[in-house]
């Protein structure tokens, strides 16, 4: 993965005490694209997609590490609920000045997406969920528990990671191996069971539905995480555009970049 060549790295100290690390990439004074990481995982994750969606000088690009994740502080005493960080990630687009943005979440990172706009609706111009189970009744994978050991080997993390891509041949990238393992074994349990227990608060679907926050659901029809067909219960949505992607597992955003961008950059036009 090739980030771009303008991304603009930082650490920012939030109210709470907290450091998140922040990449920004095109004009400043562009819309904005926030872009928020899955589980185990970092901005990292996005590198491929970034300069399909900056290049062009239309737009402000951001991706934060989420609490926890990449070059993100991990304490041992974090606040991860999902709430939590998506305060954090609402702060960040305040000290950056940011304004509005169109928020673009995969897999979890679709949860967080989904918690800003109940938080802060006022940042949200329009949410982008890429293959977030719209609840847990949607998830069919087994084994994607924490490792046994840790830091885990190459082998196990591979392991974990098999049920996240379905392109034939698509080989992990070594630098996504190293964001898993560089989490703590707390951090890695904890992020995970607050998606978790958003998800048993209420399904995304009914959050989302009396929002009124235009939403473009893009999905892998091969997921092997999430149930595919799952995807429709967004159309409970009003207005919601749901499209699957044919070939494609639970990571587009890795596995066919421009095949995420075209539809991305469509609904930005209309609501960015």
């Amino acid at each position: 993965m090739t980030a771009s060549r303008t991304t603009e790295s930082s650490l920012l100290t939030l109210g709470d005490g907290d450091t998140l690390h922040v990449c920004q990439d095109g004009p400043r004074e562009a819309p904005v694209l926030l872009l928020i990481h899955g589980s185990a995982s970092s901005a990292r994750s996005w590198d491929a997609l970034v300069p399909l969606l900056a290049a062009p000088g239309t737009h402000r690009v951001v991706r934060v590490d989420l609490l926890g994740h990449g070059g993100s502080d991990k304490p041992d005493d974090g606040r991860y609920a999902i709430p939590d960080q998506a305060r954090r990630t609402g702060e960040v687009l305040d000290r950056l000045g940011a304004g509005r943005a169109v928020v673009v979440g995969h897999s979890s990172g679709g949860v967080t997406a989904t918690a800003l706009a109940e938080e802060r609706p006022e940042l949200v111009s329009g949410l982008v969920l890429v293959n977030t189970g719209p609840s847990l009744g949607a998830f069919i994978a087994t084994g994607s528990g924490a490792p046994a050991q840790w830091p885990p080997s190459d082998e196990q993390i591979r392991q974990f990671a098999s049920t996240g891509f379905s392109r034939p041949g698509y080989r992990v990238p070594d630098a996504l191996l190293g964001e898993v393992r560089a989490m703590t074994p707390h951090s890695f349990t904890a992020t995970m069971g607050a998606t978790r227990a958003y998800l048993e608060e209420r399904a995304l679907p009914e959050r989302l539905a009396v929002l009124g926050k235009p939403l473009l659901v893009l999905f892998g029809e091969d997921d092997r995480r999430w149930r595919s067909s799952s995807a429709a219960d967004y159309h409970a949505v009003p207005g919601a555009r749901v499209e699957l992607l044919p070939g494609l597992g639970h990571s587009p955003i890795l596995e066919d970049p421009p095949r995420v961008a075209g539809p991305l950059l469509d609904f930005a036009a209309l609501h960015g």
